[in-house]
């Protein structure tokens, strides 16, 4: 049995709607939205022996706040068609792309419309308000292939700028979507192997490509298997810039050592020089084949020198953690602060650990606060309390595991000071399982 379908892991029966929630705390009145969050839950049947958790069917769960209440909870099931045939429903309209239809990595706001989203080649999957699913959506005729799963909202301009890819394709895709929820551009970027590239960055100049060594395996896909990606030792790690809004064709490429990025944590601009703080693996899916569990994760910062091409490497932490974050209005731009979740820190290895990482964007430094015995958070969410707000003045948000209760709450903690303890707790009426990532989507602004 895959350690994804029991504990923390373990999928829910099915789709969930709450009202009314109990709040302890207050919930500061700015806060008009929804929390949303998108993760594995399988429902169609899978092999207990070789399930990867990076394959289970989507489920999104929401919450949402205004005036201070706690109106709702949903959780909704991401409508692939293998969903909705062991639901017995009507599979819901729109194409799919190169045999990729599982949305279940991130959830997001664009144009006023909900998407759920992942990486690989699948076509982003657009939601109702309050999460059910609407269509397989190519975002009005414009989107020509699949999407990805880590968009990077450009703050000065609303652009998404993302890297995609599909096995099939000879190339990744750089991809460019308007404020309007349109595609405004594709460029082809040559690479070999077929690479996974899970994530991006972008600065005020540049578009940062991740060709890291893992790949796609033909002889493991031909077997039947669902993720038949894989680490290759063989393959260059490298990291690519391109003008943001470029073309493909002028990517310059620096070599790093060998390793593997799924989460950047932010990027940005010094002179003749780019700052890259990532969080680093050594190696990832060599030993381990079933989740990203072959060490733990670590802060890194990678300096790529534009007169010189070369790239200084250096490990700023040792804690390990993942799902790093940053206030959205200084992506791409120097940051002071950042947030993650600290992993391997329990007993049963490279798990979720309990505690937030706050980080120090000028050295790195990372401070952890613990959110009680049994609890054990997921990816934090920065919402300033306006849109002039200094980069700590706000709250931090994600969902919370209590083992005592077994069921998940919405934490709300003061960005200023976490260790101060939250101001509010939302109480959920179930577990949420461990996922990945999601987004404060507000009602208005």
């Amino acid at each position: 049995m895959s350690k994804y379908l029991e504990g923390i892991y373990a999928p829910i029966p099915g789709d969930v709607t709450a009202t009314e929630l109990e709040v302890v705390g207050t919930l500061p009145v700015e806060l008009e939205g929804r929390y949303l969050r998108n993760g594995p839950n399988p429902v169609t049947e899978v092999d207990p022996a070789a399930y990867h958790w990076f394959t289970g069917d989507g489920m999104v769960h929401g919450v949402r706040l205004r005036d201070g209440r706690a109106e709702w909870y949903r959780a909704r099931s991401v409508r692939s068609t293998s969903v909705s045939e062991a639901l017995g429903e009507d599979p819901a309209p729109g194409e799919r792309h190169g045999g990729m239809e599982t949305a279940n990595t991130n959830v997001i706001g664009l144009a006023g419309r909900t998407y759920a989203i992942v990486e690989a080649g699948a076509r982003p999957v657009e939601l109702t308000y309050e999460l059910d699913t609407v269509c397989h959506s190519d975002l009005d005729g414009t989107l020509p292939n699949g999407y990805t799963a880590h968009p990077k909202v450009d703050p000065a301009t609303g652009d998404l700028h993302a890297i995609a890819y599909h096995w099939a394709l000879p190339h990744l895709q750089y991809v460019v979507i308007g404020a309007d929820g349109r595609v405004r551009q594709v460029e082809p970027i040559e690479v070999p192997d077929g690479p996974m590239v899970h994530d991006c960055s972008i600065t005020e100049r540049w578009m940062v490509v991740y060709d890291l060594p893992v790949t796609f395996d033909l002889d493991l896909a031909m077997t039947g298997r669902r993720f038949p990606y894989t680490w290759n030792p063989a393959h260059q790690a490298r990291v690519g810039l391109l003008p943001l809004g470029g073309r493909g064709t002028e990517v310059r490429w620096f070599d790093v050592a060998p390793c593997y990025v799924f989460h950047p944590l932010n990027a940005f601009d010094d002179g003749s020089r780019v700052i890259l703080d990532v969080v680093r693996y050594d190696r990832i899916f060599d030993d381990q084949q079933h989740g990203p569990d072959d060490g733990p994760p670590r802060l890194w910062r990678w300096t790529l020198d534009l007169d010189t091409g070369s790239v200084r490497e250096e490990q700023l932490s040792d804690v390990g953690f993942e799902f790093p974050r940053v206030d959205e209005r200084v992506v791409g731009r120097p940051h002071r602060f950042a947030y993650g979740t600290e992993v391997g820190h329990r007993e049963t290895g490279n798990e979720f650990g309990g505690r937030l990482a706050r980080i120090d964007g000028k050295t790195g430094d990372v401070a952890l606060v613990d959110l009680g015995p049994g609890r054990i958070g997921g990816e934090w969410v920065m919402v300033p309390r306006h849109q002039g707000a200094a980069e700590d003045d706000g709250w931090l948000m994600t969902l919370v595991y209590d083992a005592g209760a077994d069921r998940s709450e919405l934490v709300v903690l003061p960005a200023a000071d976490p260790s101060a303890g939250p101001e509010a707790r939302v109480l959920l009426p179930n577990r949420v399982p461990a996922g990945f990532h999601g987004s404060w989507v507000p009602d208005v602004g």
